[in-house]
């Protein structure tokens, strides 16, 4: 038993070491206006702006099974006929498509599409609150992992939403995640078949917490949560109090006196903060006046004018490598009713090159709002601050079921040693002036760990299976 555990370990150590050399390839982010790709520390944000529409129907086209669709508002123009061609033909070739619509928007491109596809509306009710997910599965249930995808983001299906307005596209390839989409999906339509039941279906205050919130992608954390049933302003306020070294915020919506405050406060303690608001809640909202009182006008800009900033992101520690840089986005604005009666995706990306692809594209905003940027320096300035030749600190032996010796090369003591879980969760830390530090791993749950040796300048990761 023990034998075949090693080797299940092994073969998940060499995946590990697999999706870390191709980082990115599972996730990727795509932005809808010019992007500063000068602060780029390997992969540069993407601007498609003019390509959204092919970009959605190329995802649509490969769809083999089915394509789930829960979207606030779809607006017909002649820009979107891509999109009800690309979903009509779809349905012609056998693809089984359900689809999920704000009942209070107009919707105007449904009545294009064929009226062989199940449309749900949410309610309308005097107590109705809105469905303001933006969310696309294609094969979520299929047999081949490689076949889900799950595309998200900020953006509404509008020409002006994709190439007006400020807005931000997440696409994962995740088998796992894409089931959690689903069963949440499948709640919201009351069945997991064809034919909604608006008796069993459930929107706004009547959903429940699934429980499926935390996944390891590219060997990345990821956290999902949905409004307002996984109470995900709570998980919004942890991320802000998570920062080191730098915040900066991107949101249309932003009313919530809870979530300025704790800006505030990580402002005083000495974070850098930075942030942009669209002027849809200007003076006289409690949130954004607390801003303005607190954040000097060089760290605050308000996006005037008729184009939306509709972006709803976090980005924490992009600069601070050995932080726990993240970010934070999809449908969720900053308000009250976002986090108690709509209902509303959020997933917060737990990478540093997610943090700095975010970061090129918020930097590029700032600039066209006439704001300037402090660089700031956290453990790292960038990829090239990462000792990768010249290992700091070597581990033996690895596997192990026992003790790990890991020995510090050459004059680059003193160091911290810190040893995280594939969760993310940090097991033991100890900053040590010695040329060696045993850790006993017999105590360990047996798994994948990183150890990730510190200096002051620099850092290296290293894995090591534990059986």
């Amino acid at each position: 038993m023990k034998t075949l555990r090693l080797r299940l370990l092994l073969c998940l150590f060499a995946l590990s070491l697999f999706q870390q050399a191709y980082a990115g390839n599972k996730i990727k982010y795509y932005f809808n206006h010019t992007c500063d790709n000068s602060v780029a520390v390997r992969e540069l944000a993407k601007n498609i702006n003019g390509s959204i529409v092919d970009t959605l129907v190329a995802y649509i086209n490969r769809a083999k099974y089915t394509i789930d669709v829960a979207v606030y508002n779809f607006t017909y123009s002649s820009s979107m006929s891509g999109i009800i061609s690309a979903i009509n033909s779809a349905q012609s070739r056998g693809i089984k498509i359900r689809w999920i619509k704000d009942g209070g928007s107009t919707n105007s491109g449904l009545t294009s599409i064929s009226s062989s596809i199940p449309v749900l509306a949410s309610p309308t009710s005097s107590s109705y609150t809105i469905m303001h997910n933006k969310f696309m599965l294609i094969d979520a249930k299929s047999s081949d992992p490689n076949d889900a995808i799950v595309w998200t983001g900020s953006t509404n299906w509008s020409y002006t939403q994709f190439d007006v307005d400020y807005d931000n596209i997440v696409v994962v390839q995740d088998s796992a995640l894409a089931h959690a989409y689903l069963n949440h999906f499948n709640m919201m339509w009351g069945d997991t078949g064809m034919v909604y039941n608006t008796t069993t279906s459930k929107f706004g205050s009547r959903k429940t917490d699934l429980g499926q919130h935390n996944f390891i992608i590219d060997g990345k954390q990821v956290e999902l949560y949905f409004s307002p049933a996984d109470n995900t302003n709570a998980k919004i306020i942890n991320a802000i109090n998570s920062a080191n070294k730098d915040l900066y915020f991107g949101m249309y919506t932003f009313t919530y006196n809870n979530n300025a405050s704790a800006i505030v406060s990580k402002h005083n303690s000495g974070v850098y903060v930075s942030g942009i608001v669209d002027d849809f809640n200007g003076p006289g909202n409690s949130a954004y006046d607390l801003l303005i009182a607190n954040l000097p006008g060089s760290k605050f800009k308000v996006f005037t004018g008729s184009t939306l900033y509709h972006n709803k992101y976090l980005i924490v520690d992009p600069s601070d490598s050995c932080s726990d840089p993240l970010v934070l986005t999809g449908s969720h604005n900053w308000s009250v009713s976002a986090n108690t009666d709509n209902d509303e995706n959020t997933l917060i990306i737990h990478d540093y090159e997610a943090a700095n692809v975010y970061y090129q594209s918020f930097k590029a905003d700032f600039g066209i709002l006439g704001g300037t940027l402090t660089r700031i320096n956290g453990c790292t300035t960038g990829v090239d601050d990462i000792v990768q030749n010249s290992p700091l600190c070597s581990i033996a032996p690895n596997p192990t079921n026992g003790d790990v010796s890991i020995q510090i090369s050459g004059n680059n003591a003193p160091l911290t040693i810190a040893i995280y879980s594939i969760d993310g969760r940090l097991v033991e830390q100890v900053t040590t002036s010695e040329h060696k530090y045993t850790w006993n791993a017999s105590i360990a749950i047996p798994g994948i760990y990183q150890v990730v040796c510190k200096g002051s300048q620099v850092h290296q990761v290293q894995k090591v299976v534990v059986y």
